[in-house]
Parts: structure tokens; sequence; C-alpha cells
């Protein structure tokens, strides 16, 4: 609507609550496995068929790829046919505008927050007002007014519990999309606390670079306190290392080597998603263009990356069997192979 008005656990870290200096220097941070959720196919037609997966993408750093992780996950899920929202919680519009929508010219997430719109009364879809958005994703953008999320919910009641204003909302999408997608704000304001509190998946997005990797422990710190305060099940579903160099710097090795060993499950292995997302300038190429990757260059090596990242999200959340997801990127990689081949026939 357009504005016409302008299986793994972080509740314990092993049994011992730590201190935000603590969880920096700590050698080891542990995820308890809860086991697989039954998500079935997600691709039946019928709305109530639906197992909604309700993730947040964060770091308590800015410029980490944050966004354009949340953008292109969702868009590589909808390319399978997945259904996807992504809902834009930042003030600063990154997903908005990563997707073509102009700024501030939508009635979006603000106005969900503070309980002026019913979230499907303000939900972007592909066609709306002329707008093309990735297959099967839609879209609730953001606007400037989030910044002033706190004072409007305190001019509306002083018993409102605003870190709770997400949990509705979103409970009304449940059953109609397979993935929500929360593109929260790199720091603790009100809409960013919200989605600690009305997700039940976390996604870390980071870099290797120093600021990103203490904003990850930041981002742990605020997680393992929602699940203190309110919301138990949120689980850390994995961390995403973009922005990585195939001539990587020594400094850059060894902070992907201390994301490896440090961020683990109970089990032993690794929180990181074994996909890692290249830098290349590409990516912001196709955000000028209001567009992703896969509409602006569908053949580049950044979009395989992402789709077997979203083969890696549905293994870990046990809607697609592992199984099944080796022999999908197995003939995906084929096929990549086949497409080199013709195309150095043709040239």
């Amino acid at each position: 609507m357009r504005d016409s008005r302008s299986s793994w656990s972080f509740s314990r870290y092993r049994g011992i609550a730590l201190s935000r200096e603590q969880a920096e220097n700590r050698a080891e941070i542990f995820f308890g496995r809860t086991g697989n959720m039954d998500g079935g196919d997600g691709r039946s037609e019928q709305i109530r068929d639906r197992k909604t997966h309700i993730i947040a993408v964060g770091n308590q750093k800015g410029g980490v790829g944050k966004t354009t992780n949340a953008v292109h996950m969702a868009a590589a899920l909808g390319e399978t046919g997945r259904k996807c929202l992504i809902i834009d919680l930042d003030m600063n519009q990154g997903a908005t505008r990563h997707l073509g929508v102009p700024s501030n010219s939508f009635l979006g997430s603000y106005e969900v927050l503070i309980g002026e719109e019913q979230p499907l009364d303000v939900v972007i879809t592909n066609g709306d007002e002329d707008l093309e958005l990735p297959k099967n994703v839609d879209l609730i953008p953001a606007s400037r007014k989030l910044e002033n999320t706190e004072q409007a919910l305190h001019q509306k009641s002083k018993f409102i519990v605003e870190q709770n204003v997400l949990i509705q909302p979103l409970r009304s999408l449940e059953g109609k999309y397979d993935y929500i997608f929360l593109d929260t704000a790199p720091n603790a304001n009100v809409p960013t606390i919200a989605a600690y509190k009305a997700a039940r998946w976390f996604i870390l997005a980071a870099m290797p670079d120093p600021l990103a990797i203490t904003g990850l422990n930041d981002a742990l710190v605020d997680i393992q306190d929602a699940q203190q305060n309110g919301n138990p099940k949120l689980e850390i579903l994995g961390v995403i290392l973009s922005g990585v160099d195939g001539r990587r710097t020594r400094l850059a090795s060894q902070l992907i080597a201390y994301v490896d060993r440090t961020f683990r499950f109970d089990d032993g292995s690794p929180a990181k998603f074994e996909s890692s997302i290249s830098r290349s300038v590409v990516v912001h190429e196709a955000q000028k263009e209001g567009k992703t990757l896969f509409e602006t260059h569908p053949q580049h090596k950044l979009c395989e990356q992402y789709r077997e990242l979203a083969r890696e999200i549905e293994t870990r959340l046990g809607v697609v069997p592992a199984a099944q997801a080796k022999r999908t990127k197995a003939a995906a990689n084929t096929d990549g192979e086949e497409m080199a081949e013709e195309a150095v026939g043709n040239g």
C-alpha cells in the first residue's frame, strides 16, 4: 500500500551465562542442538499446509552484507518455489532499495509495528505499482519513520510492551509463507529487539573483518538475552561469511579460521555455513539497479553460492533431507560445467 502521507539453540553457552566481555574472549561458543524442525516440502499451493520459518538476519555491526544476504537468500529460495517475505526493519531501508522500491513511498513495517496496519495490508507483491520483485518474493518495506517507533508506541499507550510488537503481526502471517526474513538494523533499537523476540531462527552475517567478528559476539549476547527474557525458542541457524576474497590476506584467513573454530554447535559441527559468499562488484551493480543478482547476473558464481546456501538452510531446518540436497547440488554443478563447456565451444 502506497503511503499517501508521504537444529541449534543458543540458550545456555554450555549452561554458563556470559557477560559481553566473556563472550568476546571465550575460546569456544557452543550452541545446543534441539533437533530438526519438520518443515514438510513447503510447496503446497494450499496456504494451510505451509510451515512458516521466521528467520532474523543480523549483526551489531553495519556493512557486513546482512541485507544483501537476506535479499538473496529469499530470492534463491523463491527460485525453488518457496514463498518468501522480507520484512525490512532497518530505517536505512537497505532491503527496500535493493528490491527497487522507492524510499518512503509505501506504508510498511513502521505502521505494522505501531499497530496502525496489518501485515497483509502493506505487503508489496510482484507487479504492485508496476514494481518487479524476484520470483516468489514479497516485501514489507521500511521507511525513515522507523526511528520514531519507540516514541510513537509511548504516545499510544504506556502499557505497550515494545519488544513484543512484532509477535502478533508475524503470527497472522503463519502458513502464508514458507520463509519470512527479518532484515534488522545494526543496533539494538525497538524494531531490532522486536525481531529478536519474535523470530524462531537467527542467521548471523559477517565478513572476515575484526569489527564484524566483534559484532557477532555482541549479537550473540543479545540473542541470549532474548532467549532468557521472553523468546526461549530462538535458535541460531548459522553464520554466513560474505565478502570473502579469493586472494585472502593473512588477517582475513585468520579471522575465517577463528569463526570456524569458535562458533560451533554442541556436537562439534561448525555453525558457519559451508557456503561462503565471494566479494564482487556485481553486487553493487545489482543494488544500483534495484535488482538481485539472479536478475542482473544469473550466471555469476555468486548466484550459485546463494543457491548452495539456500540448500544448506533447508537441510539444517530439516525441510530437505541432506542426501537430497547433495543430489541437487551435484546436479547444479553438472549443469554449470555444461554451460561453461558450451560457452567455450561457442567462443
